[in-house]
């Protein structure tokens, strides 16, 4: 299983929506309909974690007269910088 920081938001979405449709078939064995649930599962997780890392960036920006500013580096405030 990849680790959750080797796959991408948009990596994640399409595996997802190929394991709700072979899920939707009801054409696999019930062992692999877990282990493929259990796939979906984590890819889930790994979405929510990049939505709600976008969601702190995006929060951290200033926006006055159309130009960026205030913007604080969401990896300098992680290692404390």
């Amino acid at each position: 299983m990849n680790k959750q920081s080797e796959v991408s938001f948009e990596e994640a979405m399409q595996e997802l929506e190929q394991i709700v449709h072979t899920l939707e078939t009801g054409k696999i064995k019930l062992d692999e309909a877990i282990s493929v649930y259990e796939r979906g599962m984590y890819l889930k997780k790994v979405c929510d974690m990049r939505l709600s890392a976008a969601k702190t960036k995006i929060d951290q920006l200033q926006i006055e007269n159309n130009t960026i500013v205030g913007a604080n580096s969401f990896d300098s405030q992680i290692k404390g910088e």
